[in-house]
């Protein structure tokens, strides 16, 4: 029997980065439960948004380490919260392609390990790169991808709890998300700098525009069939689908 697909959906308007993140452990809570009662009746779901400006830290960092960046940063106009995700320092915001696979790692034989799951989101992204947008990212000793030795276009940053994923990959597409990385040492790299989509390609980009080929290359790398999530239709969809009507309402 083959697997199942993996349900995707696109927030068309920008998320405050706790809503979507009590959306994911949400959807966390939702997926343990069905799998508790039946090893088959949980779906795996691929959302993809943009947020609104937020920089996060991750599990490498505490309050302490960051408080005085809070204060700074804040004063710019963006929203600072600690994750508990993998890296360091970063910035999500308007312009960049944020991905949460929240999938059961589980579901094949073996199970899918942690290692190996990195090193396909960053095949996804790479392959979107190069097939879209003829962009050649270059291998580096760092996580995410990298256009040149200095140059970032997407980061990497994953939380896996009982074989189940959150968090994800972040791509930026246009020039906007630049300047908010100008002003820190973002996931603890002092000699790399942003870049986008839009700046390597020398032409104008729009982040609904990556959507169709990210989701097509995630399935292809997954090796998984991908289906639109049907908003309201069961447990996942109203959860989802509460969401997106809220910040619809709420923009």
């Amino acid at each position: 029997m083959g697997l199942p697909p993996i349900y995707y959906h696109y927030f068309a308007r920008p998320l405050p980065y706790l809503r979507a993140l009590h959306l994911q452990e949400s959807i966390h809570a939702l997926q343990l439960e069905q799998r508790r009662a039946s090893a088959s009746a949980h779906k795996d779901v691929l959302l993809l948004l943009q947020h609104t400006p937020v920089y996060t830290g991750g599990r490498r960092q505490t309050e302490a380490e960051l408080a005085r960046e809070r204060t700074r940063l804040a004063a710019l106009g963006a929203d600072f919260v600690l994750a508990q995700r993998g890296g360091e320092l970063t910035y999500h915001g308007p312009g960049q392609l944020v991905g949460y696979p929240l999938l059961d790692l589980a579901r094949t034989d073996p199970a899918l390990g942690i290692r190996e799951y990195i090193c396909r989101l960053q095949r996804v992204l790479a392959l979107h790169l190069r097939e879209a947008h003829g962009l050649v990212p270059v291998e580096t000793a760092h996580t995410g991808v990298f256009l040149g030795a200095q140059a970032k276009v997407a980061s990497i940053g994953v939380q896996v709890r009982h074989r189940l994923t959150a968090h994800g990959f972040a791509v930026n597409v246009t020039r906007e998300p630049q300047r908010w990385f100008d002003e820190v040492v973002a996931c603890g790299l002092p000699d790399v700098r942003a870049t986008s989509i839009e700046a390597a390609a020398g032409r104008e980009t729009a982040v609904e525009a990556e959507v169709p080929g990210v989701v097509a290359r995630f399935g292809r790398v997954m090796e998984r069939e991908m289906a639109p999530l049907e908003l309201g239709a069961d447990a996942l969809g109203e959860l989802v689908g509460a969401v997106d009507q809220e910040s619809r309402t709420h923009s």
